[in-house]
C-alpha cells in the first residue's frame, strides 16, 4: 500500500465519521443548542447495485426508510480491485460502515479476531431470525473462517457439480458416473464418437483446480482443504497427487479439447449449451446462462446434474458437496445498537423468498414458499441444496494471495506440460503453503 494511498483513504475516512457524527447532531453543538436532525444513517458498501445481493437488500431496505424517515439508507458503490483496501482502512480508524462486503477466509477471520465483525448467527438469535438460515451455508461460512463463528451473511451460496447433456448421454448409453473410473470410461466413449467430454476454462485457472479438489475431497473427505491448514494433510501426500495426476491424463487424452488454457468461462458455456461437450463442471451461478432461451440451444430439459463421483476407498460422500458463497457480506460491531436490531430484522425476515420469488436467486437464507413459477433447474439446486449434508470448500478458499498464485498458474501448467508432473504440482503447492503465515 503507497503512503499517499493510505493518507488519502484515512482522511477520506475521517470525513467519513465526522459527517456520521454530525448529521447525528451528538457532535458540534453547544449546550443550549436543539438537536433538530435525529436521522440515522445506514450504510451499505458494496461492489456493483447491479448484482442480484445488494440490490435486494437496497430494496428491502428503502421499504423501511419509508416507514421511518429518521433512518436513512445509503449504499456505496466499490470497484471490487479496491474494496479491500478500503474496508482495512476504515477498519484501522475504527469507522466500518454498518454493512460491507469482503474478502471471506483470512482477511475476514482478521476482522473477527480483533472485534470488529459480529457473529451474525448470535445476532439472529437476539432477534428471532435463526430460522431464516440454511444449516447448509452456516456450516460453509463458519470453515471459512476456521469455525470460529458465523461472521458472513449468505447472502449468495452456490453449489458445484457436473452439469450434464442428457440427450447424449442416453444417444450413447452412458448412466451418470458413480465412480471416478466411470467418469473417465463415459469420457473415453464421448471422446470415441467426436465428442468433447468435458468444457473447462482453463483460461481462468481456477476451474482446473476445481477439478483437482473435487477428486481429492473424495479421497479425504469434504473437510481435506481445513485439514491441510491445521497442517494435518500436506498436499504432497499421495492422494492430492494422484489427484493432480488424474486431471493432468483427461487434459492429455484431450477430454477439454485442443485450447484449454486459453478457453474463458463464455466460451466453455456456450460450448455445453450448444451440445458440442457433454459435461461441464461449474456452479449454480451459471443457472442464469443454462434458464436462458436466448444462450441455451439444447434446452433445460436436457441439462442434469449429479455429484462428484467416488473414488474407491476414499472418505468422501455423496452427501458432501462442493459449495461456496460468492463476495461475503458483514455486520460492523461498533454501529450495532437498538437501531441497527430493528432493520436488520425488517430488512431480513423473508430474505430467502423474496430473492426466489422475485428474483429466482438462490441464497443461504431458506425458502419457505417456493414459487409455483421457478425454472425446473433452478428448483431442482435449491432441492439439492436443501439436501446437502456437507459443504466442501473450494481449493484455494484457505490460501493467502500468493499460494492461490502458484496452484492457479501451475494449474495451468501441469495440464499443458506433460513433463511436470502432478508430484511436482503439489511438491512447489506445498513450498508456498510452507511460507503460508
Amino acid at each position: 500500500m503507497n503512503r499517499p494511498a493510505a493518507a488519502m483513504g484515512l482522511i477520506t475516512a475521517l470525513c467519513v465519521f465526522l459527517v456520521s457524527c454530525s448529521s447525528g447532531g451528538s457532535y458540534g453543538t453547544n449546550e443550549d443548542e436543539q438537536i433538530t436532525d435525529p436521522t440515522r444513517v445506514i450504510h451499505y458498501v458494496s461492489s456493483d447495485l447491479e448484482e442480484q445481493q445488494p440490490r435486494i437488500i437496497s430494496e428491502q431496505a428503502r421499504e423501511y426508510e419509508k416507514q421511518h424517515p429518521n433512518i436513512k439508507y445509503e449504499f456505496e458503490n466499490v470497484n471490487t480491485s479496491d474494496l479491500v483496501q478500503k474496508i482495512q482502512l476504515l477498519a484501522a480508524s475504527n469507522d466500518l460502515p454498518e454493512v460491507f462486503s469482503y474478502e471471506s477466509g483470512r482477511p475476514l477471520e482478521q476482522l473477527a479476531d480483533n472485534g470488529f465483525i459480529l457473529d451474525i448467527e448470535k445476532v439472529f438469535r437476539e432477534l428471532g431470525l435463526q430460522n431464516e438460515l440454511n444449516p447448509a451455508a452456516v456450516k460453509l461460512l463458519k470453515s471459512m473462517v476456521r469455525d470460529k463463528g458465523l461472521y458472513a451473511l449468505p447472502l449468495e451460496i452456490n453449489i458445484e457439480g457436473f452439469w450434464y447433456n442428457k440427450k447424449l448421454f442416453a444417444k450413447y448409453g452412458l448412466a451418470v458416473p458413480e465412480t471416478w473410473d466411470d467418469l473417465l470410461r463415459a469420457a473415453e466413449v464421448l471422446q470415441s464418437h467426436g465428442v468433447q467430454p468435458f468444457s473447462l476454462a482453463g483460461g481462468n485457472k481456477w476451474p482446473i483446480t476445481r477439478l483437482i479438489n473435487s477428486y481429492v475431497i473424495r479421497v479425504y473427505g469434504y473437510d481435506a482443504m481445513q485439514r491441510v491448514a491445521r497442517k494435518e494433510l500436506k498436499v504432497t501426500d499421495p492422494g492430492f497427487v494422484k489427484a493432480a495426476d488424474t486431471v493432468q491424463r483427461m487434459a492429455q487424452l484431450g477430454y477439454f479439447g485442443r485450447h484449454v488454457n486459453t478457453t474463458e468461462t463464455d466460451e466453455a458455456t456456450t460450448m455445453f449449451l450448444e451440445g458440442k461437450t457433454a459435461m461441464y463442471y461449474t456452479g449454480s451461478w451459471s443457472l442464469r446462462d443454462f434458464n436462458s432461451t436466448i444462450r441455451n440451444k439444447i434446452g433445460t430439459d436436457a441439462i442434469g446434474l449429479f455429484n462428484i463421483p467416488l473414488v474407491k476407498g476414499g472418505a468422501g460422500t455423496k452427501d458432501d458437496w462442493l459449495m461456496n458463497a460468492g463476495l461475503t457480506t458483514s455486520l460492523s460491531a461498533a454501529a450495532y445498537d437498538d437501531t441497527m436490531k430493528d432493520w436488520l430484522k425488517a430488512v431480513f425476515t423473508g430474505y430467502g423468498d423474496k430473492a426466489m420469488q422475485e428474483y429466482g436467486v438462490i441464497t443461504g437464507f431458506n425458502v419457505q414458499n417456493m414459487p409455483d413459477d421457478v425454472p425446473k433447474l433452478t428448483q431442482m439446486t435449491q432441492e439439492t441444496i436443501d439436501s446437502v449434508k456437507n459443504g466442501a470448500l473450494w481449493f484455494e478458499a484457505l490460501f493467502d494471495a500468493d499460494t492461490q498464485t502458484v496452484a492457479w498458474n501451475n494449474a495451468q501448467l501441469l495440464i499443458a506440460n506433460k513433463d511436470y508432473t502432478g508430484k511436482m504440482y503439489m511438491q512447489d503447492l506445498q513450498a508456498a503453503l510452507d511460507k503460508q503465515q
